[in-house]
């Protein structure tokens, strides 16, 4: 175990609370699909997520992240989530937008890792993101077809988010400092270009058109980037969250 950089403990540190809250989220729809299939398959992905999130946060306390702090003794502000999943979905369709394009987010920063630290542990994430991101792509595309209007809405309203969590467009092969030091493999700018050509396919047989909607793809420029919480606003999950996530409302039930 080596001593990452502080840019590469906010990068994983990220990664890890943005994959604590998709479990909560899943947790939050879970009886509310419109099929049990769906419900089933939220339950699963919250149950990986909260797997993924025990591995980061075992190699994040290795590199003198406190436990307590990071299972939740902090406040809302100090999780360093992507913006999209500060608010619980209001529907359907949203779920499936902001579900879809932050778990593909979240898995193309891992996927990018290739540190030593690493080694093993992206492949095993990856065999649950190929299923979660299977059932999450098939849903895009059948509602891009039968609710054109309302994904495009989901789209314009979360993609800020994302392509702040990604990183900023600028951060390219000769300016990102995590590919410049080794940690990943590919530049933000590389992942973000990645990200809109898997869109783009996914919605190719249906009315929605990636090209065509209201989003600054170069958006966040550095100026307005938060590094250590990879979005550009202030904002945050709810405090209400906080004590869900850490367990304080039914801490005197813990089995420790």
């Amino acid at each position: 175990m080596s001593e990452w950089s502080a840019e590469a403990v906010d990068y994983v540190q990220s990664v890890a609370d943005t994959k604590l809250v998709l479990s909560q989220r899943y947790a939050q729809w879970m009886l509310s699909g419109p099929v049990l299939e769906d419900d089933i398959a939220g339950a699963s992905a919250a149950q990986d997520e909260l797997g993924h999130v025990r591995q980061l946060f075992r190699l994040l306390g290795q590199q003198g992240r406190e436990n307590d702090w990071l299972e939740g003794d902090r406040s809302a502000t100090e999780f360093a989530n992507a913006a999209s999943v500060d608010d619980n979905p209001e529907s359907w369709v949203e779920f499936v937008v902001t579900m879809g394009l932050t778990e593909r987010a979240a898995w193309y920063l891992i996927d990018a890792i290739v540190h030593d630290d690493f080694e093993g542990l992206g492949t095993r994430i990856g065999q649950d993101e190929f299923f979660h991101l299977e059932f999450l792509d098939g849903r895009l595309e059948t509602l891009g077809d039968e609710q054109t209007d309302a994904v495009v809405a989901a789209l314009e309203s979360t993609l800020p988010a994302i392509l702040a969590f990604l990183g900023p467009a600028a951060y390219d092969d000769d300016a990102d400092p995590l590919l410049e030091s080794g940690f990943t493999d590919r530049s933000a700018a590389a992942l973000r270009t990645a990200f809109r050509a898997r869109y783009e396919e996914i919605f190719a047989g249906t009315d929605v058109d990636v090209d065509a909607l209201d989003v600054d793809w170069d958006a966040p420029s550095l100026d307005e980037w938060n590094e250590s919480r990879r979005r550009t606003d202030e904002g945050s999950i709810s405090d209400a969250d906080v004590e869900s996530l850490s367990g304080v409302q039914n801490a005197e039930f813990r089995m420790d």
